[in-house]
């Protein structure tokens, strides 16, 4: 029963929180989803968590996050604060190595994530970017990336 609840609860608070709410586009969100799982998985295996601290708790996970991500959206210096700004790993076929080493990401890391991009020639590597979700975008084919695609992408650590 607990854990029906909890799932209907969840469900609830995702419809009314927005698509958001499971999203990893800021540190935040990712670390409220893993607390979230947490406590839906306390309530439901461990004897010691009641129903209402777990909906309690879901609740309040869903107020913060609501609340900083309205944060972020309307005001610059909070969202500067909040996120990591995205870094260039690579760009028009030359890996960065010293943004490599500040972003502690090996040059086997960007090797596998290429391959996933299914990249067949370094020279068409227009630009890899390691996002501040920890998500890693490789562009490439044989046009130029359009400006707006690395709107504020760190260039240098």
């Amino acid at each position: 029963i607990e854990a029906f609840v909890m799932i209907v609860a969840l469900v609830c608070f995702v419809r009314l929180n927005g698509l958001r709410s499971f999203s990893k586009m800021a540190n935040h969100d990712f670390a409220v989803t893993v607390a979230m799982g947490s406590i839906l998985a306390s309530v439901v295996v461990s004897g010691t968590t009641g129903l209402g601290l777990g909906l309690s708790g879901l609740a309040a996970l869903f107020v913060v996050q609501a609340f900083l991500a309205r944060l972020r959206t309307h005001l610059r210096p909070a969202a500067a604060a909040m996120d990591n700004a995205p870094l260039l790993l690579m760009r028009d076929g030359e890996i960065l190595e010293e943004n490599l080493a500040h972003a502690k990401v090996t040059r086997s890391d960007l090797i596998a994530k290429l391959r996933e991009a299914n990249v067949l020639q370094m020279s068409e590597v227009r630009a890899v970017v390691f996002e501040q979700t920890g998500d890693v975008s490789v562009l490439h084919g044989d046009k130029a990336v359009d400006a707006v695609l690395l709107e504020g992408v760190r260039d240098h650590p």
